[in-house]
C-alpha cells in the first residue's frame, strides 16, 4: 500500500575544507550542528571527505536557519 507520497529528496549543502580546500556537498547527516549562548559558541562542524580533517566553522543566523531547516542534527549547548 502506498500513501501517494513520494519520498523527500534529500537535502545537500555545499562545504569547503580549510585545510586542504577541497570543496563539496554533504548530504544533512555528514554535519552537525552546536547552538551557544553567543555568536562564538554557534558552529557547525563535519569531517572532510576528502583529507579526513574534522572542521569546525561558525554559524550566523541564517546558517542556523540553513541547517535546522535541511534536517540537520542540532544540539543545544548550556551555560550556567
Amino acid at each position: 500500500m502506498t500513501t501517494g507520497t513520494t519520498p523527500a529528496a534529500p537535502v545537500v549543502f555545499k562545504a569547503a575544507c580549510p585545510d586542504c580546500r577541497g570543496r563539496f556537498e554533504l548530504a544533512s547527516d555528514a554535519l552537525r550542528l552546536a547552538i551557544g549562548g553567543s555568536r562564538r559558541t554557534t558552529f557547525y562542524s563535519f569531517t572532510c571527505p576528502d583529507c579526513g580533517s574534522a572542521v569546525r566553522k561558525p554559524a550566523g543566523e541564517r546558517i542556523v536557519e540553513l541547517l535546522t531547516g535541511g534536517g540537520v542534527r542540532t544540539l543545544r549547548l548550556h551555560t550556567g
